[in-house]
């Protein structure tokens, strides 16, 4: 019967895949007829997921950057029984952490050694043990085991297959260019919403739907995309048709992120240039001794005698702004409700340490348990958190739900990156190796930067480019190293 469908399909004799192509256009018809029968059109989409299936087992490269495609246009839906995920990219990451567990049980002996024990990859190993360890004591254990469990598949998918498939100057192009021409798609789409609103600051939340969650996540994502983009055109020759739509896009970003009104965003663009210099003279490990300086100083003098006590702000003047400009000056005034909600939230995770130092009250628990210790007169209009917002400062909420410990593994972390960015940067003798470690350092020096005012790592769209950008980086060291070596043995 097959070998007669076949022939009815001209399929040629023998042909090494004609079952498969005979099963495939089977699984179709049935899939739509059962879906017009049982009216459940969820069936339709059944070929489409074994097609997806069926391409990851040939090639798994090209779900990979499919993946990347589809971060920017996923949508965040609520599935029955209260799960949340977001389509169609988390699927695809599930896929893909399937098949990174079975590529690297199959290819044990084949995995680089050296990316394994590089200090990057071993820091981010301890900080993943030290999230197990506090799950394990963790006051909410399922939603602790929910969170590691997201880690898990993000540090699979977005660190080590990532490395695998990110390896050469084509593999990096290919990597800006799925997600930048996928974001552009979103700008384009939000600016043309925006437009019929005089883009105005009063309806930036409303346009940003369905593909961003706020202005501040939308505007962001382009704010930490950038350096790709600048460093990516210099691999294409001036004038060149790939240069200008980069270009193009840099230009676009600039509008999207001057429309979204958003002020972390705006900090985002001048620091990555301050950040690049930072780099080429040498000076990151003292604007990191600096920073902690500073961060220190503060934390002494807003603790000293309850001096923290006086930033309380008036309950009736902490109020959403409906212009940007008196937003900027209600920012300085500490009359911003943004601002001060942070605020309430920073003086609860004070205590919330103070009470669990150690291990702290597990991955993913800060808002079930963060409303008993806050103070009432930090309180502001929007204190009763329906939409359940986490602590909005990654390190804060690091130490909340994870201790003292965890803080120092995640810092360590980042701090590793980078310095080991600059000392890459310095090493590299390709002009696209420096480029990329470039890129790849000033993105995550910009998602550090943006983490003291948001929780950003937990989310695809800019989480996805905090891990990427680790991966590409140890895979530059290792390149540069390798270069180096075969140099000298040259000569």
């Amino acid at each position: 019967m097959l070998q007669r469908l076949s022939n009815i399909l001209a399929i040629p004799k023998g042909h090494p895949q004609g079952i498969v192509y005979i099963l495939f256009g089977l699984v179709t018809i049935l899939a739509i007829w059962g879906a017009v029968i049982t009216e459940e059109w969820a069936l339709a989409a059944l070929p489409a997921a074994l097609l997806v299936a069926w391409i990851a087992i040939v090639d798994f490269h090209f779900i990979f950057f499919l993946m990347l495609a589809c971060i920017p246009i996923s949508i965040e839906m609520e599935l029955p029984g209260g799960f949340g995920t977001d389509l169609p990219s988390e699927p695809l990451m599930w896929l893909l952490t399937l098949i990174g567990v079975a590529w690297f049980l199959k290819h044990s002996i084949d995995i680089n050694k050296a990316f394994l024990l590089h200090p990057i990859s071993l820091l981010l190993l301890l900080h993943l043990c030290w999230i197990m360890v506090s799950t394990v004591s963790s006051e909410n254990f399922v939603i602790s085991f929910k969170f590691l469990l997201a880690k898990g598949w993000y540090v699979i998918v977005f660190y080590f297959l990532a490395a695998r498939v990110l390896q050469s100057d084509k593999d990096i192009r290919k990597f800006t260019w799925w997600f930048t021409l996928s974001t552009a798609l979103t700008v384009v789409s939000i600016l043309a919403r925006h437009a019929p609103h005089g883009f105005s600051f009063e309806e930036v939340n409303y346009v940003m739907g369905p593909f961003y969650r706020n202005h501040v996540m939308y505007a962001c994502l382009l704010a930490v995309l950038m350096p790709f983009l600048w460093f990516t055109s210099y691999r294409y020759k001036k004038w060149s048709f790939p240069w200008m739509v980069l270009a193009g896009c840099i230009v676009l970003f600039v509008l999207g992120i001057n429309f979204a009104y958003t002020r972390a965003a705006y900090v985002a663009l001048v620091a990555a240039i301050g950040f690049y210099w930072l780099l080429r003279w040498r000076l990151v490990k003292w604007a990191l001794a600096g920073g902690v300086l500073v961060m220190g100083l503060l934390i002494a003098l807003i603790t000293t005698r309850d001096n923290w006590l006086e930033f309380a702000p008036d309950y009736n003047k902490a109020v959403t702004h409906r212009s940007f400009d008196n937003l900027l000056e209600a920012t300085t005034k500490l009359q911003d409700i943004s601002t001060m909600e942070r605020v309430y939230r920073w003086v609860a995770a004070s205590y919330m340490i103070q009470d669990k130092p150690l291990h702290g009250f597990g991955p993913g628990n800060f808002y079930f348990y963060y409303k008993k210790y806050t103070v009432s007169s930090f309180k502001t209009y929007v204190s009763d958190n329906p939409e359940r917002s986490g602590i909005h400062n990654y390190y804060l909420m690091t130490t909340v739900e994870q201790g003292l410990p965890g803080l120092i593994f995640f810092l360590a972390l980042c701090f590793s990156v980078l310095l080991y960015g600059e000392r890459i940067y310095h090493r590299c003798r390709e002009d696209w190796q420096r480029h990329t470690t470039a890129a790849a350092t000033c993105t995550f020096a910009l998602i550090a930067l943006l983490m003291l005012m948001n929780d950003f790592v937990e989310t695809d769209k800019i989480g996805s480019l905090f891990f990427i950008s680790m991966a590409i980086l140890v895979n530059m060291d290792l390149l540069s190293k390798k270069e180096i070596g075969s140099s000298e043995e040259i000569n």
